[in-house]
Order: C-alpha cells, then structure tokens, then sequence
C-alpha cells in the first residue's frame, strides 16, 4: 500500500532506520542524519541535474560518498554521439562537503578544486547552476536557468533496504523548464525554453555495497502545458512508495508500479524498443531509442557503475487523477539500467 507522507516529518527513528517510509508531493522529511546507526563512510550524497533539448545533454553533478567529493561535468551530442567531460575528486570527505539536508527548497551550495567550480543556487522560482572547468585543453562555462512552476511539484520517496540502518531517500524534480549557454573553447550553444529541461536527482542514502536501477525520465509541453514522467524501480523496498509519477501542468499525479515487457539487456537489446507497462493501467508507453549512452567504469566487476542510458522518442499514452487520457507523440526522454557496486 502506497503511503503519502502528508506533513513534516523525522526521517529516521532514534535506532537509524526509516522512521516512516512513503512518498510525497514536495520533500516533508526532515534529513536528521545524525541518528544514523551506520558508519558515516557508507553515507552517499549527490545532485545531479541532468539538462537537455533532445539532442545535446549536460550532466552537472556534485556527490559526497565519504571516501570523495567530487564535482563533474558531462557533454554528450545525442545525435552524433560525441562527448567531453572533466571532474575535479577530494579524497576522504567524511566530515566535510556535506550537502543541503533538502532540495526542494530554498538553498545554496558552491563547491571548487583547482580550475573547476560550480555553483548551485536554489530558490523558490529557479535552479541557478554554473559551471566553469576544463576539458581537453579548453574552457568551460556553463550557465543555466532551470524555471520551477508555481507551487512546483515533485516526488520524493524514502524507502529501506533490508539491511537494517540502510536506506535509499530521493527527490525527483523534473519539468524544470530551462535557458541557458554553454562556452567551450571557441564553440557555444544556447539552450532555448522552447525545447530545453531539466531534471534534479537529488539523493541521499546509505545502500548495500552492491544494487541495481531502472531511471527514466522526462518532460515536454503538452497542450501548452508541461508533462513529464519519473520512473525508477528495482532498488530497495518499495512496499510503501514507488518512485512512479506523472507531472501535468505542475501537479503529481501518482500511478502504481512499472515495469518493462521486456528486460532490454537479454540479448544485448538496448536499441530496440522498450515497452513500459504500470499495474494500474495509467501508463502504456514505448520508447524507441536513438542512442544508448554506454559506460563502463565498473573495473574487473569489483567497484564502480555501469550504465546503459538509453534516450529515444516516446509514445503511447497516460491517465491522470481525474482520468484524463493524454495521448504522448514523439516524446524525447531516456531510460537507464546501471548496476553499481560502491
């Protein structure tokens, strides 16, 4: 049984464990970390904002996992499939670098190593994220605009893992519609609000050594008005909140759980077309992809990720609360599969 966590509340209990796992509209957890049960090395944080129009993605992540801090950012041309990236890494930040305790409201963070340096400013109205680095050679400068509706709703869940004190605690906020311009050596590009969101991943969490996910997400104007999706599973214990929502017009809309016809990783399958499925009838989507996003940094299968993110055009159609049918056509979004072991 789903349950909608409502008011403000603790995250965890006074034995380290998750006092009342559900879900939510905006983040209602208190982030009260300091009654973990768990060594704080096991302690993952991150934002991670993911910026596209379809066809050039922008990744600006900062992640404190105890054993580093690191700050990176990721450029991928989804139509010719080249890339460029950079990271700045601090080893050993267990007691240093922690991130805001919530996302979903006002805060701000800076963080910068060497050449490399980013800002996030969150407000009520807007994500304000900058980026300056380098990456073979030549200058980044990354600035970005990432506009929230009025009373902009997400999806937060918390959710435990069975190993007591481990926990996997997210907020999802996509439909970010988003401008702004990116400089890298003589090149630029601009990102216009016409075709340009954003998604904050925004997580917080102690986990088993060893896990797998499905993400997908998206955002599009549909009817003048702005949809998307967030769709993960396979990690944790979902019995009280899965992490499945529409967004329309900046209201949630909570559909059951979801999952895919068919496993695209048996029989290497990736580019091939993915059909999605919710129990409750409310989604019936299939994306067919364009490009698959491959990484492999998962060395000799000991420690690391390794990822298939596949983006690819959507259709099919979804229901909202009140039953309203919205019939999606061509739809850019993405699907990922990682495994991880960190």
């Amino acid at each position: 049984m789903q349950n909608e966590i409502t008011v403000r509340q603790k995250l965890l209990d006074e034995s380290g464990n998750l006092a009342n796992p559900g879900w939510c509209r905006r983040n209602l957890y208190d982030y009260n970390i300091e009654k973990r049960s768990v060594s704080t090395m096991r302690l993952k944080e991150w934002d991670f904002y993911q910026i596209c129009n379809g066809e050039i993605m922008i990744q600006i992540n900062i992640f404190n996992i105890s054993l580093a801090t690191a700050l990176t950012f990721g450029f991928v041309d989804l139509k010719t499939g080249r890339k460029f990236d950079t990271m700045a890494l601090e080893l050993m930040t267990p007691r240093k670098n922690r991130l805001n305790p919530n996302g979903d409201c006002k805060n701000y963070f800076e963080y910068s190593k060497g050449k490399t340096k980013a800002v996030f400013d969150v407000t009520e109205d807007c994500h304000h994220l900058k980026f300056e680095g380098c990456a073979k050679g030549k200058k980044i400068e990354a600035e970005f605009f990432c506009n929230r509706l009025p009373n902009h709703e997400s999806i937060t869940i918390a959710t435990p893992f069975e190993k007591q004190g481990h926990f996997f605690y997210t907020n999802k906020i996509n439909c970010l519609n988003t401008y702004g311009t990116l400089k890298y050596g003589n090149e630029k590009w601009a990102f216009s609000k016409e075709n340009t969101f954003t998604v904050l991943d925004w997580g917080r969490g102690i986990w088993p050594h060893s896990n797998m996910w499905y993400w997908a997400n998206g955002s599009t104007f549909t009817d003048d008005k702005i949809f998307g999706f967030e769709l993960t599973w396979g990690f944790g214990n979902t019995e009280k909140a899965t992490e499945t929502a529409l967004f329309y017009d900046g209201v949630c809309h909570k559909i059951g759980d979801v999952h895919l016809e068919k496993d695209p990783e048996i029989g290497g399958k990736w580019m091939e077309p993915w059909h999605f499925i919710s129990d409750d009838g409310r989604m019936d989507l299939v994306m067919t992809p364009f490009y698959d996003n491959a990484t492999n940094m998962m060395p000799f299968n000991l420690v690391g990720m390794n990822t298939h993110q596949v983006h690819g055009l959507w259709n099919g159609n979804v229901t909202l609360d009140d039953g309203t049918r919205l019939e999606i056509k061509n739809m850019y979004a993405f699907c990922e599969k990682v495994y991880n072991k960190w």
